[in-house]
């Protein structure tokens, strides 16, 4: 199949795969919990906490298969435009309906791959505690199930050389959850189906973040 332009590439993934592993595993000591419970085929959306700066490049080299993850325009600076759009990764501008952003993400689906979201948007407490619609409208149009994610890195700041990432050579805990279906089984896509899907996946995934911590310790 002909890759359409500005369209993620698997492959890209794949190497993004790699250099996350490399980094990851590098700089800290991930423990990855339950990775066995994301669906080894087909579409799927992996809904991660964001906490941490390094959340999305954790996932990405923790993950049993490639991500492509919707990241915010302003990552998508310099140097690191090219390398993010190579390595597979969505541009999307938050401030607005990106209806090229959307497209490609349906895409990722609709090929049987992986796509990474951020169900608050920015990164702040990663309690899931303000979810965006958007996840609910990929999961029921896309045909995808959710598979929760927590990334659990220290909360100590000694030792560490920027604010938001966990400090060098900690554990980070990444525990995968069970995968579970965003819509009612009715297929309807209108804005209170969504907003219902919405209140659904909010549950699933505050559950999941309190297991994980209690699992964890964190």
């Amino acid at each position: 199949m002909t890759q359409a332009t500005g369209s993620p590439s698997p492959r890209g993934a794949a190497v993004g795969r790699g250099i996350g592993i490399g980094l990851m595993y590098g700089l800290w000591k991930p423990r990855v919990l339950g990775a066995w419970r994301v669906p080894a085929t087909g579409p799927v959306i992996l809904a991660v906490n964001h906490s941490h700066n390094i959340d999305g490049p954790m996932l990405m080299g923790t993950a049993p298969r490639p991500v492509h993850f919707l990241i915010k325009k302003e990552a998508f600076v310099g140097p690191l435009d090219p390398f993010l759009r190579g390595i597979g990764q969505l541009k999307v501008d938050r401030t607005t309906v990106d209806r090229a952003a959307i497209t490609h993400a349906l895409g990722v689906l609709e090929n049987g791959g992986a796509l990474g979201i951020f169900p608050e948007g920015t990164r702040g407490e990663g309690d899931f505690a303000s979810l965006r619609a958007g996840l609910a409208y990929f999961a029921v149009r896309g045909g995808a199930p959710i598979v929760p994610v927590a990334v659990l890195g220290s909360t100590e700041r000694r030792g560490r050389l920027i604010s938001a990432l966990p400090p060098l050579r900690s554990r980070v805990d990444v525990v995968f959850g069970d995968a579970f279906e965003a819509g009612d089984g009715s297929g309807r896509r209108t804005r209170k189906a969504l907003d219902e899907a919405t209140v659904r996946i909010q549950e699933r995934l505050t559950a999941h973040l309190d297991e994980a911590r209690r699992f964890t310790g964190r």
